[in-house]
């Protein structure tokens, strides 16, 4: 027998705000991507098939040959000055921008987590569209912030109802992503655009506009970011990454702003991280000034678009009457309302058994989440695939669908 009694394991003192999250979202979308035994429609995952490999293998190879002991150092908080200057030159293509008004980060992740730390307080009010970002609202709500949700359809953010919000809750901000929303794939209309911008102007309100996703265009015509309309390029942080149209694991991404916040946004970049990776970021300096990006996004989004048609006419026939799906112009995600009290996040584990994963709906949702909601990834496999994993998932839609409408008949 022990002379000592059994002591508890020790527990560390968590934040309060990071209490009881075990997990993450984003956490267990990777996890389920990982899954060889899974078609994984759940994390907007480009396919490596993709990647222009030999283009990012030369700039990487040029950086370490001409600037090798320079991009193996510390660098500065604002960025390298080489990848701001091409930072702004593919920004000004909409919006007037130059070097000084770039700031790097590590992808537009942390981008949203430099901006929290400059700019919110304990108790801030944030206003995001209903739904939006699921990293957006944790970065938001783990800095104190109350995130708002604010109606939308399927054009967006709806004006007359963000102008209610703004008079009724004074935000700090409101984040807004206009183009292939994530997770809707909606995409706000040049109308809608100046219709919102109006109200950001007249009220005052700082708007954080994400662009990740904008140069993934299918079809349609090209909508100028908010940004750029009227006076709002005063009052806006605009933030892009390369994650989507170069690589993910380079982990950069850009912030577009004016005047003393960018000093700020430097100092809160300084104590997050202190610099973005410099042989990354001198490396998509390079790729980007010497390497035709347009000319591979341009081959990526014709196989997505294949692939996009593919999910589309796979999942309209399985879909319970009633269901809503949307058909987006361009970006990685389609976004299926179910309906008939059906709870997607019960479903998963039937998914996954036949094969199959998504992401259920209710965790993009700030409050009063649709439990009946789904974001399918449609840019990770190809048509094929596509069709026969939808198919089976169309099985799964139809038998809670059947439970569902059994329970409430019985109600």
């Amino acid at each position: 027998m022990s002379e000592h009694p059994e002591q508890p394991p020790f527990r560390f003192p968590v934040a309060t705000r990071y209490a009881g999250m075990a997990s993450s979202p984003l956490k267990d979308i990777f996890a389920l991507a990982a899954r060889t035994d899974v078609v994984s429609f759940a994390g907007g995952i480009p396919d490596p098939e993709l990647f222009a490999l030999e283009d990012v293998r030369d700039c990487y190879d040029w950086v370490l040959s001409h600037q090798g002991r320079r991009a193996l150092q510390y660098g500065v908080s604002e960025g390298e000055a080489e990848l701001r200057e091409q930072a702004a030159l593919r920004v000004a293509r909409h919006l007037p921008t130059s070097a000084e008004q770039i700031r790097i980060t590590s992808g537009s992740q942390e981008a949203l987590f430099v901006i929290a730390e400059a700019l919110l307080e304990p108790g801030d009010v944030v206003l995001v569209e209903s739904p939006t970002y699921l990293a957006a609202v944790q970065a938001f709500a783990v800095h104190g912030a109350r995130v708002i949700g604010v109606d939308t359809d399927d054009g967006g953010v709806l004006p007359d109802a963000l102008d209610r919000a703004i008079r009724t809750h004074h935000p700090k901000l409101v984040y807004l992503i206009p183009t292939f929303q994530n997770p809707t794939g909606r995409t706000m209309d040049l109308d809608r655009r100046r219709a919102v911008a109006a109200v950001l102007e007249r009220t005052a309100t700082v708007l954080v506009e994400d662009d990740p996703y904008g140069d993934l265009r299918f079809s349609g015509e090209p909508c100028p970011p908010i940004a750029s309309l009227g006076a709002m390029s005063a009052q806006t942080l605009l933030l892009h990454s390369m994650s989507k149209l170069m690589s993910p694991g380079v982990r950069i991404g850009w912030i577009r702003g004016e005047g003393a916040v960018l000093g700020t946004l430097a100092v809160a970049k300084a104590a997050i991280s202190m610099q973005s990776s410099v042989v990354d970021q001198l490396t998509v300096a390079r790729y980007l000034a010497s390497k035709d990006l347009d000319a591979h996004v341009a081959r990526v989004c014709g196989v997505y678009r294949e692939r996009r048609d593919a999910m589309a006419t796979a999942i309209a026939p399985v879909l319970p009457a009633g269901a809503h799906v949307t058909r987006p112009e361009g970006g990685m995600f389609l976004w299926a309302s179910l309906g008939h009290g059906i709870d997607a996040q019960a479903m998963l584990a039937h998914a996954v058994a036949a094969g199959v994963a998504y992401l259920p709906g209710w965790s993009f949702y700030a409050e009063d989440p649709d439990r009946s909601t789904m974001r399918l990834s449609y840019v990770t496999h190809a048509p094929a695939v596509i069709a026969d994993a939808v198919g089976r998932l169309g099985e799964v839609i139809a038998t809670h669908a059947e439970r569902a409408d059994g329970v409430s008949a019985r109600v």
